[in-house]
């Protein structure tokens, strides 16, 4: 299926394609490989290309003398293309620990939801997330695919301090905060893993595209998890589902 892009100078050094202004599985798969494509064929023009959820962000190595131009040969390079390829992606299993020390607003989310605190931890763990955007910190992850009687507008006031790590429902969807910082979200859990890391390559080890499963775990494992980490004992790839 092709989609009627819009395009648009970002600034002198960039332009931005817009998708339409949905939340869909099978738009992401088309950015993705519209993003492949531009990185395939401009390689040596581009710095950097950034997708989000109905958008991709070219940056330009020089400044863009000719938009037009530029965005003539985008269109075009989107309508030629005939085939869409399945874009490889990985599963996580995201531990979180539901324990009442972590999950902050689950007794409201219960009595806003009118389901019990067991009932909500069950329909969190049981979807498989789609990550269809990483922002608004480095490592965020913004998943798709939450059980609709757990979405939940966000508070009218946000926390100021929020946890690291913390797992939270924000709309329609459901994420993790990567680090401490102020938030809006309704916080169910938290999750020992790192998953922003700047001395890593690459620093976040989940992509746009890559699926998410959480499965719930004891304070104690939590706190043995987090140890292995600080201790540089924990492989992320036993995070894989194969």
């Amino acid at each position: 299926m092709k989609y009627k892009l819009q395009f648009l100078q970002y600034n002198e050094c960039s332009i931005l394609v817009e998708w339409p202004a949905i939340i869909d599985k099978n738009m992401l798969n088309d950015i993705l490989n519209f993003k492949n494509l531009i990185q395939n064929k401009y390689g040596k023009q581009i710095v950097e290309v950034i997708a989000a959820y109905n958008s991709i962000l070219i940056f330009y190595v020089s400044t863009i003398e000719d938009v037009n131009s530029v965005f003539l040969d985008l269109e075009l390079l989107y309508d030629n293309c005939n085939s869409i390829s399945v874009i490889e992606s990985n599963t996580f299993r995201i531990p979180v620990c539901y324990d009442d020390e972590f999950a902050l607003d689950i007794d409201d989310c219960s009595r806003t939801k009118k389901l019990t605190k067991q009932e909500i931890i069950k329909r969190h763990v049981d979807p498989i997330y789609t990550v269809f955007f990483i922002g608004f910190l480095p490592g965020f992850l913004y998943l798709g695919g939450l059980d609709f009687k757990l979405h939940l507008d966000r508070k009218k006031t946000p926390n100021l301090n929020v946890k690291k790590g913390a797992v939270a429902i924000g709309g329609k969807q459901t994420g993790i905060y990567p680090q401490d910082s102020p938030g809006g979200w309704h916080i169910i859990g938290n999750s020992p893993i790192e998953l922003f890391n700047p001395k890593q390559d690459p620093p976040c080890f989940i992509k746009v595209g890559d699926k998410v499963k959480f499965h719930a775990i004891s304070k104690s494992e939590y706190f043995e998890i987090q140890n292995e980490i600080t201790l540089s004992r924990f492989d992320i790839k036993t995070l894989l589902i194969v």
